[in-house]
């Protein structure tokens, strides 16, 4: 007996506020795509946040001013051990922002694919654990589309 899949309802991969996954659609928001029309999926990382590149521009900038100042003044000539240690500590702030600013507000991760030819960002979220999970729904409903089946439908028996 053969069951007609186009009356079926769409097997659903994943659900949760304003994100539907399913086996031939993909939505975010109000934008929605066909499973069918996206490929060449990969994931990226979003840009810094912008107060972090700037404290780290900032505290580079004025670091390497005071250094040129010192010598240019002859001012390093007379500086002691320890003030070359401040010194040397102090150069190492800017990694330090680079490091604390992406713990506290880390980029957020992006879906990146084509559709019709074009790329596109299908996705993007600063919970990682979120981002995974879509991730891997949208490739099963990518792998259900290149079989031509659903996902989940179970393994093709013969009729008998």
């Amino acid at each position: 007996m053969q069951t007609d899949r186009s009356s079926a309802a769409p097997t659903l991969l994943y659900a949760r506020p304003g994100i539907v996954v399913t086996a031939e659609r993909f939505t975010v928001g109000r934008t929605s795509w066909p499973v069918a029309d996206i490929t060449q999926l990969r994931t990226a990382r979003g840009p810094h946040d912008r107060l972090a590149v700037r404290a780290v521009a900032v505290s580079a900038a004025l670091i390497a001013s005071v250094g040129l100042l010192l010598g240019f003044t002859g001012g390093l000539e007379r500086l002691t051990a320890g003030a070359y240690l401040t010194l040397g500590a102090v150069g190492l702030l800017p990694l330090l922002l680079v490091l604390v600013g992406d713990r506290w507000r880390p980029p957020a991760h992006e879906l990146w694919g084509r559709v019709r030819g074009a790329e596109v960002l299908l996705f993007s979220s600063d919970d990682e654990r979120q981002f995974g999970q879509v991730t891997r729904a949208l490739r099963r409903a990518r792998e259900g589309a290149r079989r031509a089946d659903p996902p989940g439908a179970g393994p093709w028996r013969p009729t008998r």
